[in-house]
């Protein structure tokens, strides 16, 4: 009679090795549901599809997604959904509206969805850096020496 099977856990320079090579994919969400742009957007910066995915380390790919003010919401939400923050001051409470954040920032709306997706620990940083969000596709010049390939959802 044989144990569970035991999950492989790369270590020291083997770990290091599994860090090299970080690909480059470019999304457009133009016509993509926002909730679930974010979770594949959150995989890839995590690197949850890689078989050398490893919890503690940042093996994540980089993203650039495209297109952020043509994004869809579904239901009320453009109605009824409200972005709050608070400076930590008495009355400090900001509410803003997800219509007026898409018609001013809608990189933001993007990047807050992606980012409320990724776990709350130290890499969490680290990732972020890894996401690029712009208003329309004019952009994806910049990072042409990368080579971003097309990544459709």
């Amino acid at each position: 009679m044989t144990g569970p099977m035991q999950t492989y856990v790369p270590k020291g320079r083997e770990a290091e090795a599994l860090q090299v090579g970080k690909n480059w994919f470019v999304i457009d969400a133009e016509g993509q549901v926002l909730g679930r742009l974010a979770t594949r957007v959150a995989r890839l910066l995590m690197g949850k599809d890689k078989p050398s995915f490893t919890p503690y380390l940042d093996c994540g790919d980089h993203v650039v997604v495209i297109n952020a003010e043509r994004i869809r919401l579904t239901g009320n939400k453009i109605d009824q959904k409200i972005y709050r923050h608070h400076s930590g001051y008495p009355g400090g409470l900001k509410e803003v509206p997800i219509r007026t954040l898409l018609q001013k920032h809608p990189e933001e709306v993007v990047r807050e969805a992606v980012l409320g997706m990724l776990p709350k620990n130290k890499l969490r940083a680290r990732r972020a850096k890894k996401l690029r969000v712009y208003k329309g596709s004019e952009s994806l010049a910049r990072h042409a020496g990368q080579k971003p390939q097309p990544l459709a959802l």
